[in-house]
């Protein structure tokens, strides 16, 4: 489908969704200190570009978002399992200069977790009038975690989350190329097949790992830590970053993100902490940090990356309880979306 695109995350956007988390998920042994953390982060986002909030109960969930926002933020109520609206979100492409949003199947990360209301979020939304532009259910599992694009063509993905026997085992990795170039009207798909984070569920989503930042620029997470388990998939993952190319022919430009030190559950589990989860929204790049040593650094090294834009670090440590961060919870609508509340 050559008159498709998919849009770059910095392109110009009209909101940002979250889903709040409620009191009968996985969140409940720590409910209010998450829906503090949740409402922290709508608020900061909120700053920037409207958002809409899906969640359980609407005024519960505003009785935490308080203070003031430079924009609006819609409630509105639909039953969902978890608050990963990455994952659950539409996928916005443009399909002849037109607004589609791609609503695939989410299936829990690969079945992992029960996931069929998350399933439903953007069908339920969209018949209340809150999404206007036309839905379309798509037969394909896919994560918006899963993917970067850089709005050119370009798709960077990693080989083991979409080539998970437990998403669509049906499909070759060249089938699955060639669904996606279609469906995203893609020139290239760059793999990548070395990189992971302990304590992650998503069969290492990209967005944990190597982000673009524009069409020429991947930030990426490197462990400078030769003792740490993660150091020889991290070195291997940058290796094979250095040999990808632009459409041009030409390298990326690669540049390092901090290594966080090791945050562990009271079990005693590793966290999947990365500074490459943040969000690029209007004027802006929101920052996960998580209470230790290198947050600084790595809000410095991300502002450096957008020199233009207000870099913001927002505490994200409760999120990797529940193994996901900033860029997980939220999902980005491109500023041709049209809505009614706006």
């Amino acid at each position: 489908m050559t008159n498709r695109r998919l849009p770059a995350e910095w392109e110009p956007q009209r909101f940002v969704q979250f889903t709040f988390p409620h009191r009968e998920s996985d969140w409940a042994y720590m409910y209010d200190e998450v829906a503090e953390c949740f409402s922290d982060l709508i608020t900061s986002t909120a700053q920037f570009v409207p958002v809409l909030v899906v969640c359980a109960d609407m005024r519960e969930t505003a009785e935490f978002i308080q203070g003031e926002t430079e924009h609006p933020i819609l409630f509105v109520e639909q039953p969902s399992n978890d608050t990963w609206a990455r994952d659950h979100g539409a996928i916005t492409v443009m399909d002849g200069g037109q607004p589609l949003l791609l609503d695939f199947t989410f299936n829990g990360w690969g079945q992992k977790f029960e996931a069929s209301l998350d399933n439903k979020i953007s069908q339920g939304i969209h018949s209340q009038g809150i999404l206007s532009d036309d839905l379309q259910p798509i037969d394909f599992v896919l994560e918006g975690g899963a993917i970067e694009s850089d709005g050119k063509g370009t798709l960077l993905t990693t080989s083991e989350c979409l080539l998970s026997k437990f998403r669509n085992p049906q499909m070759s990795k060249e089938e699955i190329e060639a669904f996606l170039k279609d469906i995203f009207g893609l020139q290239q798909v760059l793999w990548l097949d070395h990189g992971y984070l302990a304590g992650d569920d998503t069969d290492s989503h990209i967005d944990t790992l190597a982000r673009l930042c524009d069409e020429n620029t991947i930030a990426y997470v490197k462990c400078d830590d030769q003792e740490d388990e993660h150091f020889e998939a991290l070195e291997k993952m940058e290796a094979q970053l250095k040999s990808f190319k632009k459409l041009d022919g030409e390298p990326y430009q690669l540049v390092e993100l901090p290594w966080p030190e090791a945050c562990f559950d009271e079990d005693g589990q590793r966290l999947p902490a990365t500074y490459a989860n943040f969000l690029i929204t209007n004027e802006a790049v929101l920052v996960p940090t998580y209470n230790v040593a290198q947050d600084d650094k790595a809000v410095l090294a991300i502002q450096n990356i957008f020199p233009n834009h207000k870099v913001v670090g927002v505490n994200c440590r409760p999120l990797i309880e529940q193994h996901g961060s900033l860029h997980c919870i939220t999902m980005q609508y491109p500023e041709s979306v049209n809505v009614s509340w706006l």
